[in-house]
């Protein structure tokens, strides 16, 4: 009798290196007759009224965040996801699998799938998915075992083998043994180049299971419909969250998007000999804090946050190109001489982006808390613990200011760009026009509602969510608590990033903040493109910046003089920005971070914000890139993943 194994997808969207697919085609004995593999599209996380074709009403809530109410998948990654599930339907075909799109709740899916079968006399010997960490998707674990249990199925739960270091050889047996400080974990798994395992056989054409007859697979419950093309898929993905905010600003006609990358696991396999043939694996450690362009980061996050590729891989293509043993890349700079300060530097935030994840393993739920891993109770003085200001009347404190209204009116600025803090601008426009922002960029933007308007910064972690295109949930929220000061970093209260000072360091000649805000394009100074405030009358006027609100009402002033002396209030503060902050403040041996809260409190007395020169926030961002950051904070390896969506290892 024919026996039947569903392979649910998640975040596995690959062929190669896949522990389930590899097992089906090199295990003679797993006792299947038939490989039905199927891809979800979840309705808690992805909107779906975009598959609704017959105007009738979705019977699921939309799928929006829980604090801000923000789109949970925008357009960005709903098209990124729908070109990597599609890729991996074709990458299954040509070994003469396929894969079976659906939509609804994973519970409800695999119910329909099952019950069908049932009704069609076939059995279904097993369900098997790869374990996640996200709480929504071990609801959806535990949902799926209890279907396998009600209709006679096996269900089995993969470990998932995308990470850096396998977990079987972490040396942790309990989530509660893992250090509480990145440090202290990287030291017990260096050497980093000696740690991955190889990776798994792909499987070749006819090596799977076939698929059960068309005839007997069960059809898409409605009142979804099932789009037959890419394109049909990425519209119904696309279509009802395309308009996330009112009145979007054009894309300016001097910005380029900095991640024009497509989904799937054939693009991130071609990313990945490309970055190692241009040199850009070799020069990572010295472009990873850059801002524009394809190439200062490795833009491998989004691929490692769905799983079209596996840290191993990225790791073990280096290898071949270090001990020159890759043919692939025997034109490259540094082929054969090698582990270089590149290569070295992905490693580092690979590993930043596997201890994001394991992270959430241990502290679960608290990812998503106001008070962090941390909670309130790590003060000891309630006194002590952050008071965050809320949009939400009943949720805001009494003594709150500004108002609740006025910190909706101050959120919709942060989203939408024009706060009059140019870096942080510019990033956030970047963002709306292209899911994409660079781990330094994402850094600063979290600091900045974070530390310096002191916004609940689940709001940020939930917009990011919605618009990165590397959004990784573990990597987003965990690098998000570490820069908000909430999450395991051990230093939190005392780092800042002063946006101005940063804009200066890592935006130069301001081409970055003058191509995503135009409307400072026209200002000659630099500190004036960075704050247009700070401009004379007669500049403001030349650039037509007179009644802009950036310039009339910044969200946030930061003032910095030459010589180091404190600006008097109302004193037009000069064009010169020097290194240092306006009052004296102590500093740790890390440049710039400021040491002295009572200092900042001071400056603000005065209606001046004077930050740390410079905050290196050590938390490598789906960092928000690759992983979205190392040495930073918050959401994926955008850079790896280190903090703030680290966007680097992933970067």
């Amino acid at each position: 009798m024919p026996n039947t194994v569903l392979y649910i997808f998640r975040q596995d969207l690959r062929t190669r290196d896949n522990p389930i697919l590899s097992h089906l085609a090199t295990s003679g004995h797993h006792g299947f007759t038939h490989l039905l593999p199927v891809y979800v599209f979840p309705a808690n996380q992805v909107e779906l009224s975009g598959f609704i074709k017959d105007g009738s009403k979705s019977p699921y809530p939309e799928a929006r965040s829980r604090v801000g109410k923000y789109w949970r998948c925008g357009p960005y990654r709903a098209e990124f996801l729908g070109q990597a599930v599609w890729d991996v339907k074709e990458s299954l075909e040509a070994v003469g699998s396929g894969l079976a799109v659906r939509l609804g709740s994973v519970e409800d899916a695999v119910r329909s799938l099952l019950e069908g079968f049932k009704t069609k006399g076939q059995k279904v010997g097993a369900v098997w998915m790869t374990g996640l960490e996200g709480t929504e998707e071990r609801k959806d674990e535990r949902d799926v075992a209890s279907l396998c249990e009600k209709y006679g199925a096996q269900f089995k739960l993969w470990g998932d083998e995308k990470y850096f270091i396998d977990d079987r050889d972490i040396g942790i047996t309990r989530p509660s043994e893992l250090p509480d400080v990145f440090t202290t974990y990287r030291k017990t798994a260096e050497p980093l180049r000696e740690r991955p395992r190889a990776t798994l056989p792909t499987p070749t054409k006819g090596s799977l299971p076939p698929l059960p007859d068309a005839s007997l697979i069960p059809n898409q419950a409605a009142p979804f419909s099932t789009p037959g093309s890419l394109h049909d898929l990425v519209e119904s993905l696309v279509e009802p969250v395309k308009d996330f905010m009112p009145n979007i600003p054009a894309f300016p006609e001097a910005a380029v998007s900095a991640h024009p990358f497509k989904g799937g696991e054939t693009e991130a396999q071609a990313r990945l000999t490309a970055l190692i043939q241009s040199g850009g694996m070799k020069n990572y450690a010295s472009t990873r804090n850059g801002l524009l362009g394809t190439e200062f980061s490795t833009k491998l996050s989004g691929y490692l946050a769905q799983g079209c590729i596996t840290s191993r891989q990225i790791h073990h293509a280096l290898v071949g190109y270090e001990d020159g043993t890759d043919q692939t890349f025997e034109k490259a700079d540094g082929f054969g001489t090698g582990e270089n300060e590149g290569t070295k530097a992905v490693r580092f935030e690979l590993l930043w982006r596997d201890y994001m994840r394991l992270c959430h393993q241990k502290f679960r739920a608290k990812l998503f808390r106001l008070s962090g891993f941390k909670g309130d109770e790590a003060y000891g003085d309630e006194a002590k613990a952050p008071k965050w200001k809320s949009p939400v009347k009943e949720q805001a404190l009494a003594d709150q200011d500004p108002k609740p209204a006025d910190i909706a009116r101050i959120l919709e600025r942060f989203n939408a760009g024009t706060t009059g803090m140019g870096l942080i601008d510019a990033s956030q426009r970047e963002l709306l026009h292209t899911g994409y922002t660079s781990n330094r960029a994402r850094q600063n933007v979290a600091s900045f509602l974070a530390k310096h308007l002191e916004i609940d910064w689940r709001y940020g972690a939930e917009w990011y969510e919605m618009l990165l295109v590397d959004y990784d949930v573990s990597s987003n929220w965990g690098n998000w608590q570490y820069v908000a000061g909430v999450g395991n970093d051990p230093r939190s209260e005392i780092r800042i990033f002063n946006p101005v000072k940063q804009a200066m360091d890592y935006d130069k000649d301001g081409t970055y903040v003058r191509s995503w805000v135009p409307e400072v394009a026209k200002l000659e100074q630099l500190v004036n493109v960075f704050q247009a405030w700070t401009a004379l009358p007669e500049e403001l006027k030349a650039a037509g910046l007179e009644g802009s609100i950036m310039v009339t009402d910044p969200v946030k002033k930061i003032i910095y003089n030459v010589d180091g002396k404190p600006q008097k209030p109302g004193k037009r503060p000069p064009h010169m920005v020097r290194e240092g902050p306006l009052l004296p403040m102590a500093h740790t041996a890390e440049e710039g971070v400021v040491e002295a809260p009572q200092a900042v409190k001071a400056v603000e007395a005065v209606a001046v914000s004077a930050m740390a020169s410079e905050a290196t926030i050590r938390a490598s961002s789906s960092r928000g890139e690759l992983i979205k950051g190392p040495r930073s904070a918050v959401p994926g390896v955008e850079d790896l993943r280190r903090p703030v969506g680290v966007e680097d290892a992933g970067a």
